[in-house]
């Protein structure tokens, strides 16, 4: 069916999208399911810290589960930050149905929103106890994606209009499946 890898930077949407996508999907009585990063750290992948090699691990964890879904014909949006080209790439190589969307919003934007908080406490003093470090796009690399399949810039549209913005590309890669 379809898989799609959101990317993006800690509180630039990709959840709030991939849920709101999921919901019009089943209106429409389609099967679809999201992959929301935060949630599979506390399962899945548990066991991983935040070294490039673990923030590897942890993609290509929930770019297998992607690929087992949709290719069992449902849906997939996998809501990660996803920061590393590389692992995106190996995930595209590996099934004809994955599509990369990046989710972008700017630094500046996305510490004013600050949703969870990370921003603030990564920019605290180092001696700070509720400091935190390797937080993507303040401490730790983003790679921004060499040729996504779409670009959303949440910063610039609204919440709705970015979800239908990403619902009519995930129904027109469906109509171009089903037109091989």
């Amino acid at each position: 069916m379809i898989f799609i890898q959101l990317t993006g930077l800690s509180g630039a949407g990709k959840t709030t999208l991939a849920s709101n996508v999921k919901a019009m999907l089943l209106k429409l009585n389609y099967k679809a399911e999201v992959i929301d990063g935060d949630a599979y750290r506390q399962t899945l992948c548990k066991d991983l810290g935040f070294s490039k090699a673990d923030r590897i691990e942890n993609i290509r964890r929930l770019g297998i589960l992607g690929g087992v879904l949709a290719r069992n014909d449902v849906i997939t949006i996998m809501a990660a930050i996803n920061p590393y080209e590389s692992v995106r790439q190996e995930i595209k190589s590996q099934y004809d149905f994955v599509h990369t969307v990046w989710i972008d919003c700017d630094l500046e934007t996305l510490i004013q929103r600050d949703t969870k908080g990370l921003y603030r406490r990564a920019m605290l003093p180092d001696e700070h106890p509720e400091k935190i470090t390797h937080l993507t796009g303040v401490d730790d690399p983003f790679e921004q994606p060499e040729n996504p399949d779409l670009i959303i810039d949440t910063r610039k549209t609204a919440e709705q209009e970015s979800s239908q913005i990403l619902l009519e590309y995930i129904l027109a890669k469906i109509q171009q499946h089903f037109k091989r």
